[in-house]
């Protein structure tokens, strides 16, 4: 179903055009230019389903009114009912992708649903809005089409939107965090684990969330055979009216279509290295570098290296990152190489995974540089053009690299130069030259050994004494300590996916993001930053990867009350931790 768009998409694969970049953000998120796709995408249609079965929306012809105008600035027809005799495979098979837009109730009889199975099974594309969420509870295909079904929700209040992933067209334009108004659903079941999460509250901004402070609002999955994408926003009429909000809506029709790629593989268990808040840890090697703005780090002159200093990667990992290129620009991802401050060190110790439109095929996107070229074909499949995001999955397991395009396998390359070794060694991003604009988002590693699923315990260290929140406070800034254990709340600890150690629902936080020796362990509200994430150790040791540094009970006695600071690592008996 899904050929005549991929073949489409692929003529942009590779060349060197220069796109306009899509809308980029203003403060509140508010996109600085009309709800457009960055390039005229091929003539589709779509299928927007609106039948309610129970509560109805007052904002869906606002809704179908928005599609509509989307559609026409957008290359793409709409077609909008309420009629369930719609969905025939026959039917179906004409539109890229159907909305379920704020549905209701039991919508679809027997042989319907059968012809949405199909669909999905031959290559389509699902978009939800909203009470999308709020349908077919008795049908668990749809349950894992949707990701979550709706449990209950508060009033309708402003809260802030956690951007989590700023690649993804249907995200790529907003900021870190987006202001806005709705009515916020709670879910039976948090979709993270079988979906990706673009987006998620955060509940301390506003009232009624009962998700535990893991709450998505928005994610995407390929699901069936097909794609599907959820928001839970879209409740107000004033939604279809905001640019931003429409520009969200946009891109998640946009990837349902198969118009745009996206990684939307499930991701737990990854630490960030550079989430646009700084650049602590990361060291400028020869000249030029990276300015920072609006989260994203984008380079200018060269020949140079900004790579990660506070830490040296050794045995199996998988190093995600989110990449643009303006136009026919060049830059690439550095891997396996020893600390030096001569950028050519990466160059000749290390692994070039290659981001460059137009050069040789061992030389261009997804090459490792100079030594295997991707499969262009599956290159060519994956790849968003020029102006738009990429994301990168570079996975060693020994000395075997596989790289991954916006989730999809394009080159698998193994290292037999025993004067190179990818299971150890620094990671970088080349700042190529004069002309070269690349930007990059989100850097983020997950090391073998990382937790598989939230573990609940103590965290027991030196002396056989358990980590401890002071006298079982909750307020920001609470010390955190070592005590006799006692299986109270205070010593119970969740160990995250996330890289988060939680405990009376806030989260284990470095003071001020410091990286200072002595600097306070504290408890603080979940924020995501690298000030939360924590990363066990072969040696017992946890080390939070944005310092370098690692968890230490402070002095050299150890008694009830004695607070944990940070501090160089040394795995010395006060740095030795035993997790659940």
């Amino acid at each position: 179903m899904r050929t005549l768009f991929k073949a489409a998409t692929a003529l942009f694969a590779g060349a060197a055009l220069c796109m306009s970049p899509q809308a980029s953000a203003l403060p509140g998120g508010a996109p600085d230019a009309p709800a457009k796709a960055a390039a005229a995408d091929p003539a589709y249609r779509i299928l927007v389903f609106s039948k309610t079965a129970g509560f109805r929306h007052s904002s869906i012809d606002e809704g179908i009114a928005a599609l509509r105008d989307l559609g026409a600035a957008n290359n793409f027809t709409v077609t909008a009912t309420e009629d369930a005799g719609a969905f025939t495979t026959a039917n179906l098979s004409q539109y890229r992708a159907v909305v379920f837009l704020s549905t209701t109730g039991d919508v679809l009889a027997g042989s319907q649903q059968t012809a949405l199975e199909q669909y999905m099974g031959a290559g389509g594309g699902y978009v939800g809005v909203h009470a999308a969420a709020d349908t077919e509870y008795d049908w668990p295909f749809y349950e894992g089409l949707a990701g979550a079904l709706f449990q209950s929700h508060p009033a309708i209040q402003p809260a802030t939107v956690k951007v989590e992933d700023r690649s993804h067209d249907a995200t790529a334009h907003l900021g870190r965090t987006w202001q806005r108004t709705d009515e916020w659903y709670n879910y039976r079941t948090n979709p993270r684990s079988s979906a990706h999460v673009l987006a998620s509250l955060d509940e301390s901004s506003y009232s009624g969330g009962t998700m535990s402070g893991d709450h998505p609002i928005a994610w995407c999955k390929d699901y069936a055979g097909g794609r599907a994408f959820y928001t839970g926003g879209g409740h107000t009429e004033e939604s279809y009216a905001d640019p931003a909000f429409r520009r969200h809506l946009l891109g998640g029709v946009r990837w349902a279509a198969g118009l745009t790629q996206a990684d939307c593989r499930p991701e737990t268990g990854y630490t960030s290295l550079f989430d646009g808040g700084g650049t602590t840890g990361w060291k400028q090697a020869g000249p030029g570098g990276f300015t920072l703005a609006d989260g994203t780090l984008t380079s200018h002159g060269g020949l140079g290296l900004l790579w990660y200093d506070a830490m040296e990667f050794t045995g199996d990992y998988s190093l995600k990152l989110d990449w643009r290129m303006s136009g026919d620009d060049n830059s690439g991802v550095f891997v396996g190489f020893p600390a030096s401050d001569d950028p050519w060190s990466a160059v000749d110790n290390g692994y070039e995974i290659q981001i460059d439109a137009t050069d040789s095929s061992d030389r261009t996107t997804g090459a490792v540089y100079g030594f295997k070229s991707a499969d262009l074909a599956a290159r060519d499949a994956a790849l968003n053009p020029p102006g738009s995001w990429n994301t990168y999955e570079i996975r060693v397991t020994g000395e075997r690299l596989e790289l991954f395009l916006n989730g999809r396998k394009i080159n698998d390359f193994t290292n037999t130069d025993p004067a190179r070794s990818l299971r150890q060694g620094h990671i970088g991003l080349q700042n190529h030259g004069d002309g070269d604009e690349v930007a990059f988002r989100n850097i983020r590693i997950k090391q073998a050994g990382s937790p598989s699923g939230p573990r609940t315990g103590e965290v027991k260290g030196v002396n056989g004494k358990c980590l401890d929140i002071d006298n079982t406070g909750t307020a920001d800034g609470t010390k955190v300590q070592i005590w006799t254990c006692n299986s109270s709340a205070a010593q119970r600890w969740t160990i995250g996916d996330d890289s988060s150690f939680r405990a009376l629902g806030k989260c284990l936080d470095v003071s001020g993001a410091g990286t200072a020796d002595g600097t306070r362990i504290q408890l603080w509200t979940c924020n995501g930053t690298g000030a939360q994430q924590w990363t066990p150790q072969a040696d017992g040791t946890v080390r939070n990867p944005l310092s370098g540094k690692c968890l230490d009970a402070s002095g050299g006695t150890w008694n009830d009350g004695t607070a944990v600071h940070l501090w160089t690592c040394h795995t010395g008996p006060n740095q030795k931790w035993t997790l659940p």
